[in-house]
């Protein structure tokens, strides 16, 4: 078992890396003999519930599972059944599930009675390697990616790898784009890590990903103590591949897995720096060779994308965290060298996605 800990300014708090009936003791340290709400969706709960029914209350607060979860209603739904529970000011809720189940919950938790704590519990890839851990919540809101959100730092988060067992390859994949993206982002050896590792991550060797999720862990704390509320731009590196990303789960609906509609956007951002001239082409040709080999898209074929690039563009220029000085990027001069790209011409990416869609 390893404990990492996240501190900065409004937030200080441990991710337990292990056994989650193991790490029950840190919970209890918290509820003071209260059994917690708990918020999951049917099939997760069904899953790992019973290893965390001694310290929750009976009846869970279960919502959609995937990104259907983040909505409007189902924000009031939670809320709603927290004020029937009489859940007290200060309560932890507990959220158990993916990343989905992690934002709406923890933007619940960020607004009953102006804030009561959360400890996040994933059971996802994506979530224990990501997104579980920073302190964002959001719902999805007028067509637009994680359009309403807070910043609320959990109290504590328990990443067991062992639940991942539960995972299809499918969303083992879709996790997996956050994991590499450590190493694209500025951590070269941890992509060569990736590159001879992640068959066995993704085959199930408990070992490989305990590391890979305590790798990326503390790499994001280390972001978020940086820049906790995303306002500085050491943070934004973060979000490589996001731009695009959001905006192809935007217009594909809910076909599209986040990691996936992430894959593409990391691979658009590094064919898009090599166009410029920013990256070596061959930086580019190695990363699709990986995304490739682990079943990740790098073409808009391969996600069914039937879209105008037009509509493409227009998305990524409605991206929350465009500014006044017009559409920022991610880019990439290399492998571990991304950089944030402010007021990119429109017209260079109108035509860059011309010849790509």
């Amino acid at each position: 078992m390893t404990s990492i800990r996240v501190a900065h300014a409004g937030a200080d708090y441990e991710v337990v890396v292990g056994d989650l009936v193991a790490t029950l003791p840190w919970i209890e340290a918290i509820r003071r003999g209260q059994l917690l709400p708990l918020v999951s969706d049917a099939r997760v709960f069904g899953l790992h519930g019973g290893l965390l029914a001694a310290v929750t209350l009976p009846e869970p607060i279960l919502v959609a599972q995937g990104e259907v979860a983040k909505d409007w209603g189902t924000l009031s739904a939670i809320v709603d059944r927290l004020a029937a529970s009489g859940i007290k000011r200060g309560t932890p809720i507990v959220a158990l599930g993916g990343g989905s189940v992690g934002d709406v919950a923890a933007l619940a938790a960020s607004l009953f009675k102006r804030g009561c704590p959360i400890i996040h519990v994933p059971t996802t890839l994506l979530a224990q390697a990501d997104s579980a851990v920073g302190g964002k919540t959001a719902i999805d809101a007028a067509g637009q990616k994680n359009l309403v959100g807070t910043f609320h730092h959990p109290l504590l988060v328990i990443a067991d790898p062992a639940l991942l067992a539960t995972l299809d390859d499918r969303n083992l994949r879709s996790g997996y784009a956050e994991v590499v993206k450590y190493g694209l982002i500025d951590d070269p050896a941890f992509f060569d890590w990736c590159e001879t590792s992640a068959g066995d991550l993704l085959e199930g060797d408990q070992t490989v990903r305990q590391s890979a999720v305590e790798h990326c862990i503390r790499a994001k704390a280390r972001f978020v103590a940086a820049d906790p509320d995303d306002t500085g731009g050491t943070r934004a590196l973060l979000n490589f591949g996001h731009t695009f990303g959001h905006a192809l789960e935007a217009l594909a609906g809910h076909r599209l897995l986040h990691g996936e509609a992430v894959a593409l956007g990391m691979m658009l951002a590094f064919d898009f720096s090599a166009e410029l001239g920013i990256c070596q082409p061959a930086d580019a040709l190695r990363v699709r060779a990986h995304l490739q080999s682990v079943g990740l898209p790098t073409q808009f074929e391969e996600v069914g994308f039937r879209h105008e690039p037009a509509d493409l563009l227009q998305a990524m220029l409605a991206d929350k965290k465009a500014g006044a000085e017009g559409l920022t990027l991610i880019l990439a001069a290399g492998i571990g060298k991304a950089f944030v790209a402010k007021g990119v011409d429109a017209r260079q990416l109108s035509s860059f996605l011309e010849r790509r869609t």
